[in-house]
């Protein structure tokens, strides 16, 4: 899953960005509303923290903007500040959750998770797909035959994104959007890697090809 990542703290961010994507996050991080407003419209996020006081627009503005054009993506509104006003106008403008600063890391994560699981209709940290569990926290899959194999990071983004979108033709570009962030060496060819590997973990029809078009998860028939 890809995170846009709008922080202007020099400390903060860089952190938060590198706890994020040890927990199974591409991130991309910006500390300007200017360059948050143009990435959440190019860029397809599965979700997005967002911070309101920003040194050029305020974060409200972005999201008001992002609506304005009818961009759906999950935001998350992050701030040090705390007025109940203030939140209220974070979400008349469409936010969908709101964490106040100081924050413990491992609520920003379960908030983050859920939203995404939200947005997909998936619910709980270990969600079930035709047959195939994944398990967000420990970043492991349960096969068919009840045993727990741990994913590497990008192995784990691959596999929950095909699993959030079950049945749909992901072409091997719109996997690379949704695994990689934006300073990452993308290769469509290395995606026939990781797919390879995860066929091997979970054996064969689980994941099939569509020749010319990409991949698709069915799960266990």
């Amino acid at each position: 899953m890809r995170l846009l990542l709008v922080e202007d703290d020099h400390k903060l961010g860089p952190r938060l960005a590198s706890d994020l994507k040890k927990s199974g996050y591409a991130v991309d991080l910006v500390d300007t509303g200017v360059d948050a407003e143009f990435m959440g419209n190019e860029i397809p996020y599965d979700v997005v923290v967002l911070d309101l006081g920003l040194p050029d627009i305020s974060g409200l503005d972005v999201l008001k903007k992002w609506r304005s054009h009818g961009n759906s993506l999950p935001v998350l509104i992050l701030t040090a500040r705390d007025d109940w006003q203030e939140r209220v106008d974070g979400f008349q403008a469409g936010a969908d959750d709101y964490l106040g600063k100081p924050f413990h890391f491992q609520e920003l994560l379960e908030r983050l998770n859920a939203l995404v699981r939200r947005s997909k209709k998936k619910v709980g940290s270990a969600f079930s797909v035709a047959g195939i569990k994944i398990d967000e926290n420990k970043q492991t899959v349960t096969t068919k035959d009840q045993q727990d194999h741990a994913l590497t990071g990008i192995e784990f983004r691959l596999l929950r994104y095909m699993m959030m979108h079950q049945g749909e033709v992901l072409s091997k570009i719109q996997l690379m959007e949704h695994v990689y962030d934006d300073a990452s060496d993308k290769d469509s060819n290395v995606i026939e890697v990781y797919i390879r590997r995860l066929r091997n973990i979970l054996g064969n029809g689980v994941i099939t090809t569509k020749r010319g078009q990409g991949y698709i998860f069915r799960g266990l028939q």
